[in-house]
């Protein structure tokens, strides 16, 4: 808890995450077109990392996730290094059939409402990514739990042990103790997820 207060007294690194989330906020305007394709980027980093998502996403494009057929997909997933090309090519053709949906879903205030939609409906979205995709558009009082974020609340004590899986209940109950950190730094539990990504990675991403 001290790091993140000593991180908030970096101005460059609160420039940075504000200017972030701004960016995010400005999303949820964007046509379904940027909607679906912030939604594979968050299909894709599923048991892989934001960074390998990122790679995808500059590379294909919302052009390929939206109009590429399924085999060429998942061949382009591969050559790209990603690590389960079949299965999220599979995911991302199947989610398209929300794609033009998407931007009246996000204009939905109930963030928990969006987000159980969203698990309930998009195969290879569970309330991490679909927590993912709400927070790179604009939605804040919700928590992306993933192994970083574990291993930072065991190592502040919040959390007596570091769960094997998450269920819908055990999720909840630990975003129910970030929002309570979040509250203690006066920050959304959007924001305090990038200064905790920060203090493990030293980077900003999304």
């Amino acid at each position: 808890m001290n790091h993140v207060k000593k991180l908030l007294q970096n101005e460059t690194l609160t420039k940075e995450i504000n200017k972030r989330m701004r960016e995010f906020e400005e999303k949820r305007k964007s046509s379904w077109r940027d909607l679906f394709n912030e939604l594979c980027f968050c299909i894709l980093t599923a048991n892989s990392s934001a960074q390998m998502g990122i790679k995808v996403q500059n590379s294909l494009g919302f052009e390929g996730f939206y109009y590429l057929p399924e085999e060429e997909l998942s061949s382009r997933l591969t050559n790209l290094g990603y690590r389960y090309p079949r299965v999220r090519a599979k995911y991302i053709v199947e989610a398209r059939k929300y794609a033009k949906s998407l931007e009246k879903i996000v204009k939905e205030t109930d963030v928990n409402r969006v987000r159980d939609w969203l698990v309930k409906n998009i195969r290879g979205i569970g309330l991490k990514e679909a927590s993912h995709f709400l927070r790179n558009v604009g939605f804040k009082e919700i928590a992306i739990i993933d192994r970083h974020i574990l291993k930072i609340l065991h190592e502040y004590g919040l959390i007596d042990e570091i769960p094997r899986s998450l269920t819908k209940r055990k999720y909840l109950e630990i975003e129910k103790i970030l929002k309570e950190m979040a509250k203690e730094l006066n920050l959304s539990p959007a924001e305090l997820d990038l200064y905790l990504w920060f203090s493990k990675t030293g980077k900003v991403l999304k």
